[in-house]
């Protein structure tokens, strides 16, 4: 079996020093793109992996990010997971996954605990913690740098969103162009930005198409399955019930059409539904689900790098606009 290659092997082979070597593969600034290609041309020829161990003794860094995560929508977790597993491996990092509790005392306690455990170089927010002032504080007063997917704040933050009221306006406008003048709307959780976006968007969309406003088809819910369900039926045994019902996201979505099954509605001859996020559910469902696709896995990817692009240099500021696409299923269709 062949020696692993050292470090001493790629600096020999690219003309360099060992610290020249270093620079480039922890992704140091001010190293010339003539030498950065040709370190890394010769780590790639001789199959070189940096050790992790010996990466942190020099660097006084631990090479591994956390994931701070409070979310009720597992496929959308799922996604941006990949994304970060993705950028952690291309940048030679580890992710570190963290769940959180609900209560914010509760929510320091658990940060204050991972940074004295597991010492990441920097931490990921995913909404609603991305909105916890309580908890962005703690991490300015710990000097831990951090990067958030879809805060409801982004001036002078770190990280990537998508512009989600205009991405719910053009679901509402897809629906008034099938017919569909009863359009309800299934919020988010009140803690999460997305939710006050999505609402947005859809009261804007209701607008634009000239439809008439009423506050009794917005009905709250919390991203969950079992929250589309009890959204679904308060709408449902309403005389003059929608004929479309837009969820904030696919997980509501789906409680949406269970309800209506149950109640023997045809989906979507009597009732339109769709949702929000594209997550893989909203392919599995019959019928498949309208929804706004949002590039969760290529958010984790863009936030991880915007983090570890921040951890280099601290000008590195500034939240990335994704871009959405309105995906049309078997959902929807004309109003009945």
């Amino acid at each position: 079996m062949a020696a692993r290659a050292r470090i001493e092997d790629v600096a020999t082979a690219a003309g360099v020093s060992i610290k020249t070597v270093s620079r480039v593969l922890n992704r140091e600034p001010n190293v010339r793109p003539q030498t950065r290609e040709r370190v890394m041309q010769a780590a790639q020829a001789l199959r070189y992996t940096p050790h992790v161990s010996a990466r942190s003794l020099a660097g006084n860094r631990s090479f591994n990010i956390a994931l701070l995560y409070n979310n009720p929508s597992d496929n959308y977790m799922m996604g941006v997971i990949s994304g970060v597993l993705s950028a952690c491996a291309h940048e030679h990092y580890h992710m570190i996954l963290c769940p959180a509790p609900l209560q914010e005392d509760e929510v320091l306690e658990c940060v204050d605990e991972l940074m004295a455990r597991s010492r990441p170089d920097g931490l990921l927010l995913t909404p609603p913690l991305t909105d916890s002032p309580v908890l962005l504080n703690r991490l300015d007063e710990l000097e831990v740098p951090f990067a958030m997917i879809s805060p409801k704040l982004r001036d002078q933050h770190v990280g990537v969103a998508m512009d989600e009221p205009l991405a719910a306006e053009q679901m509402v406008e897809h629906l008034a162009g099938l017919g569909h003048k009863r359009i309800a709307h299934i919020l988010g959780h009140p803690a999460h930005g997305a939710s006050g976006w999505r609402l947005a968007g859809y009261r804007r969309g209701m607008a634009r198409a000239g439809l008439a406003q009423d506050p009794a088809l917005e009905v709250p819910g919390e991203f969950s399955f079992e929250s589309g369900v009890a959204a679904a039926k308060v709408l449902l045994d309403r005389e003059d019930r929608p004929t479309a019902i837009f969820a904030a996201n696919d997980d509501m979505a789906a409680g949406v059409i269970h309800v209506a099954y149950e109640r023997g509605l045809r989906v979507p001859q009597d009732l339109s539904v769709c949702g929000f996020d594209d997550t893989p559910m909203s392919r599995q469902l019959f019928p498949a689900l309208t929804t706004i696709h949002q590039p969760t896995d290529e958010m984790g990817r863009m936030a991880t790098l915007a983090l570890l692009g921040y951890m280099r240099d601290q000008t590195c500021t500034g939240i990335r606009c994704v871009p959405h696409t309105l995906i049309v299923r078997r959902s929807t269709g004309p109003a009945p």
